[in-house]
């Protein structure tokens, strides 16, 4: 089944809408699917399916949801790429997490007892997936080239579970030094691992779209599949 739901607060004191996609047979786990600057588009639509048809349940939160819920934006449209722009700097990070915690528990609600749930993010949600390792109790996270990682280093110490951090080695919004700072921050962290991608730019593993990198978002979906597949099952 593929369907927006609608999922509480954690204070209770409102609902958000979220893409849910279910496998055919029983979940194996869950993934949640945290979002780009761009809304539960097509393209974070497409990642949820991806996951179901591996046999896990695939939920995208719309994090956007007190800002104007059920954005959908092209980044390949310039002026959409700007509207996008403009909500990230309204957007409440914090906030954001608390709806991915609220989103963990209502997935790891539809999962049979001891079920685990992953979390997997994109550019913002990139830097969300990490602050979800660190402030949540998710079985396990990946983030895609998240910004400003580098400034999240003193919550390291938070990270109790499996982490998975893909780095675009030419990211645009990530300059090499701040690169070296994750990795001099981080490296040494029995649950941190991550993988460089030289050459590839921000947005590299897209679903779709001019920024997609085929060959690099092949290797790292690869690679974040036999993750959780560790992981969570």
């Amino acid at each position: 089944m593929m369907a927006w739901i609608e999922i509480d607060t954690l204070a209770g004191d409102g609902r958000f809408k979220a893409w849910l996609s279910e496998p055919s047979g029983d979940p194996r786990g869950a993934i949640v699917v945290i979002q780009e600057i761009f809304g539960v588009n097509e393209g974070i639509r497409r990642k949820c399916d991806h996951w179901a048809s591996l046999g896990y349940l695939a939920v995208a939160p719309d994090l956007f949801w007190k800002l104007k819920p059920g954005i959908e934006l092209d980044p390949d449209v310039p002026d959409q790429f700007q509207q996008a722009l403009a909500y990230m700097q309204k957007f409440n990070q914090d906030q954001g997490v608390r709806d991915i915690e609220a989103t963990i528990r209502a997935a790891r609600a539809r999962l049979p007892e001891g079920g685990k749930v992953g979390a997997v993010g994109y550019c913002l949600g990139g830097r969300l997936a990490y602050m979800t390792a660190s402030r949540t109790d998710v079985d396990a996270s990946v983030g895609y080239y998240g910004v400003g990682l580098e400034g999240l280093i003193g919550e390291k110490h938070a990270i109790a579970r499996p982490l998975l951090l893909h780095v675009a080695g030419a990211d645009h919004f990530s300059s090499p030094e701040k690169q070296r700072a994750l990795h001099e921050g981080l490296d040494d962290h029995p649950k941190v691992t991550i993988f460089d991608y030289p050459g590839e730019d921000h947005g590299f593993a897209t679903e779709m779209g001019k920024r997609r990198s085929e060959e690099a978002a092949r290797l790292a979906d690869s690679r974040t599949e036999a993750f959780f597949a560790e992981t969570i099952g």
